[in-house]
């Protein structure tokens, strides 16, 4: 082989290696991108080639409903119609687990809550009925409003006839306050938080390269977020047990589903605040407005609205003074923001 042969020939191979190495480069470049796992933890748990799974928080089942047994009263009389309901004369007091064979199947009248308390002869106070206690009255209550609207007059007549069953079934006598005034205070209700119900969500989405899950996973846990129970979704919990988390972050949950999820390629994440649902204590929009900025720095995205369009600081600041005004028109009103009466009616 001549000398001008083996230079082709060695030209030749290098322009194969170089087209070889750029398609690599390539699909290098426009693959998800990936957590990175830090080798000198040895006790990780995390091994390469797998997506970091984080432990599932409690805290995202999303509290916005007391639980049926619970020793803090359900109802109040600012968003509730309440019936009294006393024992017959020759009935001094009903056990829980009678007050419990004579609840109803359901505890909803139509698309909102209803409840029924017993006043405690030994604590005297009104509870949830549980069993092993004896009660000397109770009251059936039923939410005026909620996100589906106000208590109409056919879901008034079905708290009636439920409430009169329950009374009948414990020999007790119902008394209900008049359905038009209540219907009515249930519509004024519901314009109130109509006008003053708010949710922000901004936008987080890829400037260049795509995301995985666990990338995803891996920033957000850096700034407290956790893994939820509902694929694709992480929150960041509240500083007190037991309330709404003050965050939630969802991506795709195809992706994070997927029988690989570290070859999904994810492009935007969302994360959303239910204003009333969160105690103003929490700074809740301030640590929503850190987080997007921060995620979307270390991420290489950019902050946007639902329409794509980037948001700038200044519209951020607008945003929050608007909020700090709904903030205080909601504790003028007895709803603050996460405060058990604000989370059942916006719920």
């Amino acid at each position: 082989m001549s000398n001008l042969q083996i230079g082709l020939a060695i030209a030749g191979g290098l322009v194969l290696a170089a087209v070889v190495a750029h398609g690599a480069w390539s699909a290098r470049k426009n693959a998800p991108r990936q957590a990175r796992l830090d080798r000198t933890e040895g006790d990780s748990g995390l091994d390469e080639g797998r997506e970091p799974v984080l432990e599932v928080s409690a805290l995202d089942h999303a509290p916005f409903t007391l639980p049926t047994v619970s020793r803090r009263p359900v109802m109040d009389s600012l968003i509730d119609v309440i019936a009294t309901i006393a024992l017959d004369s020759h009935v001094s007091a009903v056990s829980g687990e009678a007050v419990l064979a004579a609840m109803p199947a359901t505890r909803r009248v139509g698309s909102k809550p209803f409840a029924i308390e017993g006043y405690n002869l030994h604590t005297m106070v009104w509870e949830p009925p549980v069993a092993g206690q004896r009660y000397g009255g109770f009251q059936a209550g039923v939410q005026l409003a909620n996100r589906s609207g106000a208590l109409n007059e056919i879901e008034y007549s079905e708290f009636v006839v439920k409430t009169q069953a329950f009374s009948d079934a414990i020999n007790a006598t119902p008394e209900f306050p008049e359905m038009l005034d209540e219907v009515a205070r249930a519509r004024e209700l519901d314009q109130f938080a109509s006008a003053h119900d708010a949710q922000l969500g901004f936008t987080i989405r890829a400037r260049n390269a795509s995301w995985s899950p666990g990338y995803i996973q891996q920033h957000a846990a850096s700034l407290g977020f956790v893994v939820g129970v509902i694929p694709g979704r992480m929150v960041l919990p509240a500083s007190e047990e037991g309330q709404a988390p003050v965050l939630v972050l969802s991506f795709d949950s195809q992706a994070a589903l997927a029988e690989d999820p570290a070859q999904s390629a994810i492009r935007d994440i969302t994360l959303h605040l239910d204003v009333a649902q969160v105690a103003r204590a929490e700074h809740p929009f301030e640590r929503m407005r850190e987080a997007a900025f921060t995620l979307a720095s270390n991420m290489d995205g950019v902050v946007t609205d639902d329409n794509g369009q980037p948001l700038a600081a200044q519209t951020m600041d607008v945003i929050g003074v608007e909020l700090q005004s709904l903030y205080a028109t909601l504790e003028q009103r007895d709803l603050a923001a996460g405060s058990m009466l604000a989370r059942r009616l916006f719920s």
